[in-house]
């Protein structure tokens, strides 16, 4: 039985007995403290009930987005805010120090994502598109991209050691339609999490329960149950089509129809190109179908 067992292991796909013994390290970025919770918050609670390692980069520290305060008072407010939804989330929470409203793709902040991107040995990094009414969002894109590629190159920020591999490097969905509309190739079946995610969403007081409503004159319930409900109707996203035949593509077409909440990505050209199995290995929970 033992040689029996071996033998077996052998004849198993390298690519399955890799994704089931290594820890997948993904990066998530976005420019504000509650951005990558929204776009890929229940994909990373996917990845940390694995027991995967999963890390949300501000690359600025929110110092702006408030009616009533700002500068250093909001920004320790809204740090404390991420280290919240990072415990309900299940992972590690990182923010920059750069102003709010005030972010450049810069040399020295493309360093930066460097060594956060090579620090973490990101498998995985996960970024929004350049196409944005922000420009902090438009910019981080910027910022994402120049460092693909870059993570591998010795000589760029030389103090912080290259990764061996360029990881794979993912656009988070949107709904800009100019130059061309968000294109998906992974869509995660969260419907399971979903109200997981909200929960943790959540702790970002200050955005979902203050500025953002006040950007758009709405009046927020002081009953925290009525205001989880209306945070749980404003961000539940419908499946666009595309979406829908992803997510077939990846669950099989039961699955894949009856999935109510998903998150969905598009590969950026600057990263790896992963094979189909290569995404299911980085992806492993696309392998229960």
């Amino acid at each position: 039985m033992k040689y029996l067992i071996v033998i077996l292991s052998f004849m198993l796909p390298f690519g399955l007995v890799y994704s089931q013994d290594k820890k997948i390290n993904v990066i998530v970025i976005g420019a504000h403290p509650d951005d990558a919770d929204g776009t890929a918050g229940g994909t990373a609670i996917k990845f940390a009930r694995l027991g995967h390692n999963v890390l949300f980069v501000s690359l600025t520290n929110g110092d702006a987005g408030h009616q009533n305060s700002g500068g250093g008072e909001l920004a320790k407010r809204r740090r404390a805010e991420a280290e919240e939804a990072a415990k309900r989330f299940g992972v590690t929470y990182k923010v920059l120090d750069n102003h709010d409203g005030e972010l450049l793709a810069t040399l020295d902040v493309r360093k930066e994502v460097i060594r956060l991107i090579r620090q973490w040995n990101a498998d995985i990094v996960i970024g929004p598109r350049p196409y944005d009414y922000h420009p902090d969002h438009r910019n981080t894109a910027t910022l994402v991209q120049d460092a693909a590629y870059m993570v591998i190159v010795p000589n760029v920020a030389s103090d912080t050691p290259p990764l061996k591999k360029n990881p794979v490097f993912l656009y988070v969905q949107d709904k800009f339609q100019k130059p061309y509309p968000f294109s998906p190739d992974i869509a995660i079946d969260i419907s399971d999490v979903f109200d997981q995610k909200i929960d943790a969403m959540s702790a970002h007081e200050s955005q979902y329960f203050e500025w953002l409503p006040w950007t758009e004159s709405q009046q927020v319930p002081a009953d925290k149950e009525e205001r989880l409900k209306r945070l749980k109707s404003n961000r539940k996203r419908p499946i666009i089509p595309a979406v829908r035949e992803c997510l077939i593509k990846w669950y099989g077409e039961e699955k894949g129809q009856a999935v109510t909440d998903a998150e969905a990505f598009e590969i950026c050209e600057y990263g790896r190109q992963p094979t189909e199995r290569e995404i299911r290995e980085l992806f492993p929970m696309l392998t229960n179908r």
